[in-house]
């Protein structure tokens, strides 16, 4: 007795599905709807900016004028925003500025760059909730410890005193520094590092010359976010800073004109002007660093 066994043909192969390209019409609404996003987002955040610009160099007595272009073009607004004969000295307030942001960043770097490579590179018990604690600290609203600051300096005899306020900002501005640096430290080579034990250089050695030449682009950004988020500090800066401490975001908030009753519009515009044109000016020139900086740590080669 015979079995004749027949063999069942193969199941064709499932072709892949054929994805017909994008029409021509589809690829000009997506690239409408690229530039009309960036229109929407360059007008609402350079608007304010462009309307405090106007007004800055628009006479003071057309202060109010909607005209959405410079008209009456002037600068006695920023002459207004130098002269000390009101009791403005603006000058002193960005030298103040200059001398807390400074301190502050330079701090701030100086701690955050061992503790980041510390983070990325020890293993020790609780570096997970330490690394949390850190992030959580930059969190905390500052709202919260105006009280206890101001108790407690005044108790040092610091109220109005640059310590006073550049303490207090280190404090907010190193779980920053920290948390980019660390991402960024824990993604380099540390091949490099263990190359140079190998070589005779000390732990030290290896950190100064291979890491941190290797973490400049983020050491760079995080130098220039810093600075900036201490120069806008003004909640702790109010309470604390006295007439020859006073910051610029002070200072500006306590402009007086002619008229006691009021506000001399034209030129605090002019004095903000001031203030943000220089750092849109190196934000501008090193945009590429920190660009670098910020994503250098985020993708894996």
């Amino acid at each position: 007795m015979s079995i004749s066994m027949t063999k069942e043909p193969a199941p064709a192969a499932r072709k892949a599905p054929v994805v017909a390209p994008p029409s021509p019409w589809r690829k000009k609404l997506r690239t409408v709807r690229l530039y009309l996003g960036v229109a929407i987002v360059l007008v609402w955040g350079l608007g304010p900016f462009y309307w405090m610009a106007v007004v800055a160099f628009r006479d003071p007595a057309h202060t109010f004028s909607s005209t959405p272009w410079p008209t009456h073009v002037t600068l006695e607004n920023f002459r207004n925003a130098f002269d000390t004969s009101r009791g403005n000295d603006f000058g002193k307030a960005l030298l103040n500025s200059v001398i807390i942001g400074s301190a502050t960043t330079a701090v701030a770097l100086a701690l955050g760059v061992l503790a980041a490579y510390a983070l990325a590179r020890m293993t020790f018990a609780g570096k997970y909730l330490v690394s949390g604690l850190i992030l959580s600290a930059s969190m905390f609203p500052a709202v919260v410890l105006v009280t206890p600051l101001f108790q407690l300096f005044t108790d040092l005899g610091w109220i109005g005193e640059y310590q006073a306020m550049i303490i207090p900002n280190i404090s907010f501005v190193l779980p920053l520094t920290v948390y980019i640096l660390a991402s960024f430290f824990a993604e380099l080579p540390w091949e490099l590092e263990e190359a140079a034990r190998i070589d005779g250089a000390s732990k030290l050695q290896a950190f100064r010359l291979i890491m941190l030449p290797l973490a400049a682009p983020a050491v760079f950004t995080t130098a220039i976010l810093a600075f900036i988020a201490s120069v806008n500090e003004y909640l702790l800066a109010r309470l604390l800073s006295g007439e020859q401490t006073r910051p610029v975001t002070v200072a500006i908030a306590s402009f007086s004109g002619n008229d006691p009753l009021v506000q001399p519009y034209a030129a605090i515009m002019a004095a903000g002007v001031i203030v943000t044109v220089p750092l849109v000016i190196m934000v501008l020139i090193f945009q590429r660093r920190i660009i670098s900086g910020l994503t250098a740590g985020g993708v894996k080669s």
